[in-house]
């Protein structure tokens, strides 16, 4: 499905990020009656017949993952640990998709191959590969963000994101498989590298249980789709959600 780009409107409250860089878009749904269909498409068999599909004992024909009763992991972890966990382990192995929503979005760097770089870099990477990338924030990231963000222009096509300023929660989907979910935003002192006696205290779960990385996706899915735009009452200070409604 082609990408809608939009660009935020110069009377909104918000500023957008640079004149032609990251706009707020999403990809619109061709028929609202039509049953939900995330990014990654996780509904399409074949889909699921690429991913993870294994010969369980006592079965003669593969079975998709998503099918088994497998052993669900829920582990909890804090500081330094979801940096390592998420930000360092799981993004870079991406291979459909990458939600993320958070709070506040700052510049924040992340180590890779021996040297430091912008986590945008990461993204970038990601989004060369195809990974399909949804940014979901509450306010406008700072001028170093936006420096760091011209210097990856896969990411001005590779990755959607949208603004809501009720957003106040933080986590990461990847690939269906495997959340985080946490108290810690997408900053440099919350999931980025900063030493452990400059960071912040943070603390969440990451996850590979089915159930509830399904029920993180609708929630994300149900702001990314706009479904609470038209009761809101503090659209006063939203700059998208004429694009959403």
């Amino acid at each position: 499905m082609p990408r809608i780009r939009r660009k935020i409107s110069r009377n909104s409250p918000q500023k957008p990020l640079r004149k032609n860089g990251l706009r707020s878009r999403r990809k619109k749904p061709r028929n609202t009656a039509e049953p939900r269909q995330y990014q990654s498409d996780f509904n399409r068999p074949e889909y699921r017949q690429e991913t993870a599909c294994f010969l369980p004992a006592g079965l003669s024909h593969p079975v998709p993952a998503w099918q088994t009763a497998l052993v669900e992991t829920i582990q909890f972890i804090t500081d330094r640990e979801i940096y390592t966990r998420v930000v360092l382990e799981e993004i870079p192995r991406a291979e459909h998709f990458v939600w993320m929503g958070t709070s506040d979005l700052k510049d924040l760097y992340v180590s890779k191959k021996g040297r430091m770089v912008p986590f945008l870099e990461v993204l970038s990477d990601c989004a060369k590969r195809g990974v399909e990338i949804r940014l979901i924030h509450a306010k406008e990231p700072g001028p170093a963000f936006r420096r760091d963000f011209d210097k990856y222009p896969a990411l001005i096509d590779g990755m959607e994101r949208i603004l809501c300023p009720r957003v106040h929660f933080k986590c990461v989907v990847i690939d269906g498989t495997m959340a985080y979910m946490g108290s810690a935003n997408l900053t440099g002192a919350g999931m980025g590298a900063k030493s452990d006696a400059r960071r912040n205290f943070e603390m969440g779960i990451s996850t590979t249980d089915k159930k509830i990385i399904r029920q993180i996706m609708d929630e994300f899915d149900g702001i990314w789709m706009g479904n609470h735009c038209g009761a809101c009452d503090r659209k006063q200070y939203c700059a998208d959600y004429k694009d959403l409604l």
